[in-house]
């Protein structure tokens, strides 16, 4: 293919003959594995993290903004099940803003979505580093200092991720089912534990004028949104996972909607049971709450321990999905030449080691600067900044989902959202609300700043370097062949130049 420029200011460069041979994923992914690295990325939400969000608009604040955001899910999840089951391809949202607001609107979505998953996996490491050494200080009363917790646990899991996809699948699998079964464990020693106080739910000091159920208002609910966002935070990640799985337009529809159904289930365990237990304040200021749950209804620190390691899991395996998400979110931009090329490289095991490493690189980077800008606070900090990248994300796929209706009317959808239109403006509206509460909170000021300086250093790459740079992957080839052109690993690589410049050149000219 020689360069080609198109009407949407890119330029597309040949690439080498063996190209996608050297960027090759492996077919081994079925429902339960998808379902599996899907309830793995976002388990850990239920074991921290979502705590915060009673601290700042009290337990009845973040049950309303809890409820809000499932809806939201819902909605997004059945929409992103429609594009997905369309388009076969591992890029995920890039692929689907790709397709609907051309190249520019590809690469913003596709950074929202980076920045997502690398951050998102910092702050698991970042919390699954405090559970690791608490646990190991209960049985041993020694700790490490968390930087070196840090390292071991991006050593670990980047040497996990690097035995193939089909060992990822299988321990995201197993370790989704562990952690499932402590929740579960949580939720019946809690139960007949005699610890329970459902009063205790709401026990934050309300503000002068204020009630028990909302103590500081209405408003702090918006500033609660981020932490319910939490709980479900990743399960949106598996079209990402398509040209791993052996039926992606089937599966990957149906994994996602039991996924979030389960991960329901599992929120409201964590959100009801967890500050019954602890009691509302308790619980929104801990930094381990199920942790100190066990604590609570198990006095004997040992036994505790031993109950909190299995915890762990839960926080370990979402480390593991959600690296798997963003190792697999830079292999696509690199593939098509948004990010530079040598990231997609996937080797011998066809698993994208160099895009993992390059991604922990960059969330070790961002624990350690966020720790030393906010001392023990960093982990939230980080969080602010995925949930930030999350949203903008989730708002610019409900867009895209708009946007192929209209685009792309006899474009092949092998699952239907049973939302539809309705499904996707109501959860961009929630996003939309999410993304407004994010900007109010004072609190975020830093996290949106860093969000603004990480753009416009991006969209000045992309301007100078990337868009002169892209190669027809399976991504742009769908885009640009109008839709027809739907699984390369079907229907070739490469092999429809000229209908994607002009189908490409025909839609340029009918928006002018």
């Amino acid at each position: 293919m020689a360069n080609t420029s198109t009407p949407s200011g890119v330029t597309y460069t040949a690439a080498d003959t063996n190209y996608f041979e050297k960027r090759t994923l492996k077919r081994t992914a079925g429902f339960w594995g998808i379902w599996g690295i899907g309830i793995a990325a976002v388990i850990s939400g239920d074991f921290s993290g979502w705590n915060a969000g009673i601290t700042s608009a009290g337990w009845g604040g973040l049950l309303i903004a809890s409820a809000v955001v499932v809806v939201m899910f819902f909605g997004m999840i059945f929409s992103i099940g429609e594009m997905s089951a369309a388009m076969p391809h591992t890029g995920g949202a890039y692929s689907f803003a790709r397709a609907s607001m051309g190249p520019w609107g590809g690469f913003v979505t596709g950074l929202a979505e980076t920045l997502e998953y690398v951050l998102t996996t910092a702050a698991v490491v970042y919390f699954s580093a405090g559970y690791a050494d608490a646990i190991f200080h209960d049985l041993t009363g020694s700790s490490l200092p968390q930087f070196v917790w840090w390292g071991i646990l991006y050593l670990v899991f980047i040497g996990l991720n690097s035995l193939g996809s089909s060992i990822s699948f299988k321990f995201a699998l197993v370790v989704a089912l562990i952690s499932l079964a402590v929740l579960v464990a949580f939720a019946l020693l809690s139960a007949f534990s005699g610890k329970l106080d459902f009063g205790s739910l709401f026990d934050v000091k309300p503000d002068a004028g204020m009630t028990s159920f909302l103590p500081h208002g209405v408003l702090p609910i918006f500033f609660a949104l981020p932490f319910g966002v939490w709980l479900f935070l990743g399960i949106e990640e598996l079209p990402l996972s398509a040209e791993e799985a052996h039926n992606p337009s089937k599966d990957i529809p149906k994994a996602s909607v039991w996924g979030l159904v389960t991960l329901v289930a599992c929120g409201a365990i964590v959100l009801v049971l967890n500050p019954a237990v602890l009691g509302g304040t308790a619980a929104g200021a801990s930094a381990e709450p199920l942790l100190d749950g066990f604590r609570a209804i198990i006095p004997n620190d040992k036994i505790a321990a031993i109950l909190s390691a299995f915890a762990l899991v839960g926080l370990l395996a979402s480390l593991q999905g959600i690296m798997f998400a963003a190792g697999r979110n830079m292999y696509s931009l690199s593939r098509a030449g948004y990010y530079p090329r040598g990231l997609s490289i996937t080797g011998k095991r066809q698993t994208p080691v160099i895009a993992i490493v390059v991604a922990s690189l960059l969330g070790y980077a961002a624990l350690v600067v966020a720790e030393l800008s906010t001392p023990g606070g960093g982990g939230g900090m980080v969080l602010n900044i995925a949930v930030w990248g999350a949203v903008v994300s989730y708002m610019l796929q409900m867009v895209s989902f708009l946007l192929l209706r209209r685009k792309y009317p006899n474009a092949k959808r092998p699952y239907k959202s049973p939302w539809g239109i309705t499904g996707a403006v109501i959860a961009g509206v929630i996003g939309l609300a999410i993304f407004i509460g994010e900007i109010l909170n004072p609190a975020l000021t830093s996290a949106i700043v860093i969000m603004l300086i990480v753009y416009a250093v991006g969209l000045i790459l992309f301007a100078l370097v990337g868009r002169k740079n892209l190669v027809l992957a399976p991504e742009e080839e769908y885009a640009l062949s109008g839709g027809l052109h739907r699984d390369p690993q079907t229907e070739g690589y490469d092999v429809m130049e000229a209908e994607v410049r002009s189908a490409e050149a025909a839609r340029e000219s009918d928006l002018v």
